[in-house]
């Protein structure tokens, strides 16, 4: 390995295929961090040219469909099998494991931890075919769901929703928990918040005080399924940003008014193994547990939410501890409920 400054240099003997596995790692991470604000800036210049009736008939049609992320999204199955997306399995690689058979005579709440800096494990296995999802799970169809922001952003929002992403909202959940059988909604409980503490190596929850995923699972009757997703905090590093820093305040007062998080980070380049924005080539393995019964129940009290969470928090403990060896890491490593 060649170093200059301190930076690791790819070598350039690496296989053709690596190479493209490597662009298309690069092609997501610039999809989620510059395609929403890329479309909007685009619409929004070309009404100043001859082509102004593009962005105008667009945004008859995007108030008209405006709650359709809310509805069961837009899939494309076409789209969730393209080949880039083998290539982005490939890149890391990322695995998705089943610990049990799941019927599809009925809908489930899966519960993906952690979140990461930018959920990879989370999109990669259930917002394409690439891991075989419906192979491993027959008749469940999974929808992976994400900040409605995400879809008030024009254009991006139609691509996205071909991955068969929803937005996170209540009305959203409900939708897809009661509209037919074999739904599996995803939802990365930890939220934005638990994106700041995804640090290589440390796996500190954010869920303590999420229960609402629990009152609609009671509320519906719903099983929850927990997913550990072991090696999604290993993709990026981030800034040391421990709680009262400068920092950590300014992060925190963004998620406040805008609703995403902005963690300070990086990964490795694309011709180097050091400093850049595309993720580090590090294993990631979805394990998906044993789903938890929820008795039916349309008006818990809190102590019973409370109950139903304490055997949550208990089964994906058990979940991370019975696969943590297998998956690299040590027996003093833990999960941190915050």
């Amino acid at each position: 390995m060649v170093k200059i400054l301190g930076i690791e240099l790819a070598p350039l003997s690496i296989p053709l295929e690596r190479r493209i596995q490597t662009a298309v790692a690069l092609y997501w991470t610039l999809t989620f961090l510059l395609e929403g604000f890329g479309c909007l800036f685009l619409l929004i210049y070309l009404c100043f040219t001859r082509f102004y009736w593009i962005p105008c008939l667009y945004l008859i049609w995007y108030i008209y469909d405006y709650d359709q992320a809310a509805r069961g999204g837009r899939r494309c199955e076409w789209i969730r099998r393209w080949k880039i997306w083998e290539y982005f399995r490939d890149y890391f690689p990322v695995k998705l494991i089943k610990t049990v058979d799941l019927p599809p005579d009925r809908n489930y709440l899966f519960c993906f931890h952690p979140h990461g800096v930018m959920c990879a494990g989370a999109f990669c296995n259930f917002a394409t075919a690439a891991t075989g999802f419906s192979e491993l799970f027959p008749g469940l169809t999974s929808y992976l769901l994400v900040l409605k922001g995400q879809f008030q952003f024009p254009l991006h929002r139609e691509y996205f929703m071909t991955s068969g992403a929803c937005d996170c909202t209540k009305e959203s959940l409900e939708y897809l928990l009661t509209h037919g059988k074999g739904n599996a909604p995803v939802l990365v409980v930890g939220g934005a918040l638990e994106a700041l503490n995804a640090h290589p190596g440390k796996y500190s929850l954010n869920l303590s005080h999420r229960k609402g995923f629990v009152r609609m699972a009671m509320k519906l009757g719903v099983p929850l399924v927990p997913v550990f997703s072991f090696g999604e905090n290993d993709l990026f590093v981030q800034v040391n940003n421990p709680p009262g820093s400068f920092l950590r305040r300014l992060q925190e007062t963004l998620m406040k008014y805008c609703g995403f998080s902005l963690p300070a980070f990086h990964g490795r380049g694309v011709f180097n193994y050091t400093f850049g924005i595309v993720p580090f080539r590090k294993p990631v393995n979805t394990v998906v547990g044993r789903p938890i019964e929820v008795e039916k129940n349309e008006n818990p009290s809190k102590e019973q939410v409370e109950d139903v969470h304490a055997k949550y928090v208990a089964a994906l403990q058990q979940l991370f501890e019975d696969n943590k060896k297998q998956y690299g890491l040590d027996e003093m490593q833990h999960i941190i409920i915050q």
